[in-house]
């Protein structure tokens, strides 16, 4: 018997609907829906133990994997199974785990699991805009202690029309492509790629997608209500001990506010802070600091935050002593690394980035293969974040998701410049070799000048700035160029890359509640300040893109052919194609344009001479001699009937020329006329009528001797011949024969 489903639809407005339901699979998780919208459908389930783990966070995991069988597909590799998560499912579990995280109480610290399954795929519906809906409604459907239901959209904009959760098309032609999450009162992230729009553009795109999540939140609690609200359960609450957190505060607070005043650098800073605890722990015996250790530790964080938050927002002041909307010391350095295709340094303050530029071919592409999307990007950046950047030893466990998302950003940020009609693959690396503050954006602004010294010709240079906010609810303070203590203690950092003239990508997590929208646009605003000034930087050091690629790195030329001349130069078993790239050292890669079925060949090759030698076969190939015209050839191969010539304007491009248009006498020896490696005029008929082959003619060019006849032509049935024609042969019928 199928149990009862309870069932909520959303409408979006232009017809389309989302539907969530509960009540009939995963029952025994504590909360499980199926979010459905066209043909598209999610599973997300929750569990969360009902014992405290003995750490001090929350252990939360959130992951989403799409299964090949929803898109009726095989997975790719040798097991044909789903293995570890794509670059595009850790970025959703990111935007989901963001929005959800700050929601839970600070001192719940329960293992909790939201696993998101894409069960069923619309090639219409993008899946990773449901991913937040789905684990918000689960949660609400458990007894799990959660402050209040959450969304995710997807905005587009298509001629200044914004669409909510856009199909793959419709994306296709958008300026702006954003993800927000928030519940019913609050924004809480964003993330997403422009098309250099302002800074009140994406407001408004956020408020449209704030007024599609409310409706979103309130079909969630009327789920819940319908199913049956479950009784949030109980769970023990960390130890308190508001005596010990006043002890802690009157001792510490202007000490730590004296230290914040200090203007020092982060590890000399850090060090301060370290005596002043090691004081307090001092003041109490191994006993009571094995009883109250832990509570001292939280306790001292606490204040320390405290007192750097009122001195910015006292007195405008800053760790390290600049004023809310300085910039610290930047400089800049290209060409540094003297064999990669392009190199940059990027230093700010204490963050440094060094980012290097490959070039290649559409053999380099990075290949998408995944159950909702296949595709390939010819663009794509990779971030990588070594521990030693902070100063610390730690073991490499592989690309984190962090490093996955930093990177993603980064490429947004870029990827819009880079023009259509660029013939190379371009991969960009960033290894980041210190970090205090934003390491993704100082990957922007050294990406950036990588590709100009690589020779790449971006439309415009592009740079990014991370932002902080500081907030009591009666004042408010942005900083500009955030450090890595202020990213930590402050209300809002929000990253922000663009050119001159406008927005390329944002990354915001807003960790206030109720922030106004007027805050919003100043410290945006402010941030286009920053942006800017960083920008002179970059452009003071390498004002536009280098003429051509360096002299080590490979030259492209592309070349279209018709199709049926793909086959002959890729040779039987690719032996032509492999003999030219050996012969000329360059790599050649051939594809089908999908709309015209022409061939593109891509030329790829450090030296000139290769690359011209390439394009010269390939002009050889496709050469069509005029009926009529005239042609200078070389005699390549003799033989008993004729010689074999080669179109000197077309090498590789032969035809035969018959003994009996060598001259207007009858030759009997080949070799009385012509030898190996002759050069001679002939003029070309085009096709012969009688053999279907071409013919071209040395005498036509010749003067008739004197007194010259023609023999008469010979008789096609046989006749004249001797009497040896087949048809002249004295035999029996078929039938009568032995």
């Amino acid at each position: 018997m199928i149990p009862q489903v309870f069932k909520e639809v959303i409408d979006l407005g232009d017809g389309r609907e989302i539907t969530i339901e509960t009540g009939k699979l995963a029952k025994q998780a504590h909360g499980s829906v199926v979010v459905t919208m066209g043909k598209t459908m999610l599973l997300c389930t929750v569990v969360s133990n009902y014992k405290q783990s003995d750490v001090d966070f929350l252990p939360l995991t959130v992951d989403y994997r799409e299964k090949y069988a929803a898109a009726g597909r095989y997975p790719g590799g040798f097991f044909k199974r789903e293995a570890r998560p794509s670059t595009e499912e850790i970025l959703v579990m990111r935007i989901v785990d963001r929005v959800l995280r700050p929601l839970f109480p600070k001192d719940y610290h329960a293992e909790t699991q939201i696993m998101i399954q894409l069960m069923s795929h619309d090639p219409e519906v993008m899946p990773d805009a449901l991913a937040g809906l789905a684990a918000s409604t689960a949660i609400q459907l458990s007894d799990i202690p959660f402050e209040a239901p959450i969304s995710e959209v997807r905005v587009s904009r298509i001629n200044g029309e914004f669409i909510v959760n856009p199909t793959f098309a419709q994306l296709a032609e958008s300026d702006i492509d954003m993800v927000i999450g928030a519940s019913a009162d609050s924004v809480m992230m964003v993330e997403g790629e422009m098309d250099e729009i302002s800074e009140e553009e994406m407001i408004e795109a956020i408020k449209v997608a704030h007024e599609a999540i409310k409706v979103q939140c309130a079909a969630q609690v009327r789920l819940a209500e319908a199913f049956g609200k479950k009784e949030t359960r109980e769970y023990t609450p960390e130890d308190t001990d508001e005596e010990l957190a006043k002890v802690v505060n009157d001792f510490a607070y202007d000490k730590c506010y004296a230290i914040a005043k200090q203007a020092s650098a982060k590890h000399d800073r850090g060090a301060a802070f370290g005596e002043i605890k090691e004081e307090l722990q001092a003041q109490y015996s191994e006993e009571e600091l094995a009883e109250k250790g832990d509570l001292i530790s939280k306790y001292f964080n606490k204040t320390q935050k405290e007192a750097v938050r009122n001195l910015t927002l006292e007195e405008g002041i800053r760790l390290d002593g600049r004023k809310t909307t300085d910039i610290r010391p930047i400089w800049c350095e290209v060409d540094y690394l003297p064999t990669t295709h392009g190199s940059a340094i990027f230093t700010r303050g204490e963050t440094q980035a060094l980012a290097t530029v490959t070039l290649g071919t559409s053999r380099d592409a990075n290949i998408i293969d995944n159950a909702s999307h296949e595709g390939e990007e010819r663009f794509y950046l990779h971030y990588n974040f070594p521990p030693f950047s902070t100063g610390e030893a730690r073991p490499l466990r592989g690309t984190s998701r962090r490093e996955v998302g930093h990177g993603n950003l980064a490429q947004r940020a870029l990827k819009g410049m880079v023009p259509e009609d660029c013939p190379y693959t371009v991969r960009v690396v960033s290894e980041i070799l210190e970090s205090n503050g934003s390491s993704s954006m100082a990957t922007v602004c050294a990406g950036t000048m990588a590709l100009m010294d690589a020779g790449v010709q971006i439309k415009k240079p592009v740079s990014g700035i991370a932002m902080g906010l500081i907030s009591d609810g009666d004042r408010y303070a942005v900083l500009s160029d955030i450090l890595g203590d202020e990213d930590h203690l402050g209300d809002m950092d929000f990253k922000v890359t663009g050119t001159e003239d406008g927005i390329t990508a944002c990354q915001m997590d807003i960790k206030v509640k109720g922030l106004s929208y007027e805050i919003l646009v100043n410290a945006l605003k402010q941030a286009r300040d920053g942006r800017l000034h960083i920008l002179s930087k970059l452009t003071d050091t390498i004002a536009t893109p280098a003429g051509d690629v360096k002299d080590h790195a490979p030259k492209m030329v592309t070349r279209v052919i018709p199709n049926e001349f793909i086959g002959a130069l890729i040779g039987p078993g690719g032996k032509n194609i492999q003999e030219l790239q050996k012969t000329t050292d360059t790599t050649i890669v051939i594809n089908e344009d999908p709309v015209t079925e022409e061939g593109i060949v891509e030329i790829l090759g450090t030296g000139a001479e290769g690359i011209d030698a390439v394009l010269a076969r390939i002009e050889a190939m496709l050469f069509k001699p005029q009926v009529g015209s005239v042609y200078e050839v070389k005699v390549i191969k003799i033989l008993d009937f004729g010689a074999v010539v080669e179109y000197k304007e077309a090498p590789g491009n032969e035809v035969l020329l018959h003994v009996s248009e060598f001259a207007w006498e009858r030759v009997e020896n080949v070799t009385d006329v012509l030898n190996l490696g002759d050069e001679l005029d002939v003029k070309y008929f085009g096709i012969d009528s009688r053999t279907r082959k071409e013919k071209v003619s040395r005498k036509a060019l010749l003067p008739k001797p004197e007194g010259y006849v023609a023999r008469p032509p010979r008789d096609d049935k046989g006749k004249g011949r001797d009497n040896r024609g087949r048809d002249n042969r004295d035999r029996k019928p078929r039938e009568k024969r032995d």
